[in-house]
């Protein structure tokens, strides 16, 4: 039953691939779907970029992934929200400069009329 917290926490991690493996193919329509439209998205600089802001950068080339790595240590759901800590590699062109990211991550979402949603990203530099 999808209500079970086992198949809610299958379905957040699901919708956290499709939001990456969406970001490497530059699938814009498959990211707006999987964004809520108050998303707010901090990036490893540090720039937070609102759902629209983020999304015109990537239509315009100014980041283009190329290859996104996310193991997950955990994710929990509790009620219409839920997180997935765990780390984001990447190769990606900022700008059209290749770097490599390597961060720990958190990713909150929300349930919105039965799908989950994007609502905030955060990556975190690695200690030390």
């Amino acid at each position: 039953m999808a209500d079970e917290p086992d198949d809610d926490v299958q379905a957040v991690l699901d919708a956290e691939d499709r939001r990456y493996a969406a970001m490497v193919a530059g699938d814009l329509t498959a990211l707006e779907q999987l964004f809520v439209p108050a998303l707010c998205y901090t990036h490893s600089s540090g720039v937070r970029d609102t759902r629209e802001e983020y999304l015109a950068k990537l239509r315009s080339g100014y980041y283009v992934y190329r290859r996104i790595e996310h193991p997950v240590e955990r994710a929990a759901v509790a009620g219409d929200g839920a997180i997935v800590v765990g780390r984001m590699t990447a190769d990606v062109d900022v700008d059209g400069v290749p770097k490599t990211i390597d961060n720990l991550a958190l990713a909150v979402w929300t349930r919105a009329g039965g799908t989950w949603q994007l609502l905030a990203y955060a990556p975190t530099r690695l200690p030390g």
